[in-house]
């Protein structure tokens, strides 16, 4: 076996992480006798991709996370996104002036699928974001503030 002359990150973490992921290594224990940690993530916005703010966060996070799962505890670090509401709404409806479209052209109901579709993008890539930072959250229990059963109006 010939080691390589520099380390390739991508090659490596590209191979372990979905491996990690699918052996359930982020997930907590569920041993009645382990004490408990628990991070909630605080939920980024779907406005956009994260940036070094949100990687130093999670950096922290995820450390402590780490540790304490080492240590013997049950531990769970919960992802999710945010739906922020107007900021939302403000991305989605300059995407639309740059097509020469307002939200009033296209009525509430095709506005709000617009919104809806760019949640789906937008989350995706916060999420793809995190795992190539290689965020050991509990991808199963993913949430966006915005599903079903989370809130009601």
């Amino acid at each position: 076996m010939e080691l390589a002359t520099s380390y390739t990150p991508n090659e490596i973490e590209n191979k372990w992480y979905p491996i990690w992921e699918q052996n359930g290594y982020f997930k907590p224990s569920l041993d009645k006798t382990a004490p408990s940690y628990c991070i909630q993530l605080p939920p980024p916005n779907v406005t956009g991709t994260l940036h070094m703010g949100h990687a130093f966060q999670q950096t922290i996070m995820d450390a402590l996370i780490r540790y304490h799962r080492m240590k013997g505890f049950n531990t769970l670090w919960q992802p999710g996104t945010d739906h922020a509401g107007i900021a939302t709404q403000i991305v989605v409806e300059r995407q639309l002036e740059a097509q020469g479209v307002s939200r009033h052209d296209l009525g509430r109901e095709e506005f709000v699928k617009k919104i809806w579709e760019w949640k789906e993008y937008s989350g995706n890539t916060i999420t793809s974001q995190m795992r190539r930072l290689g965020a050991s959250c509990d991808w199963s229990r993913e949430r966006f503030t915005m599903d079903e059963g989370l809130s009601k109006a």
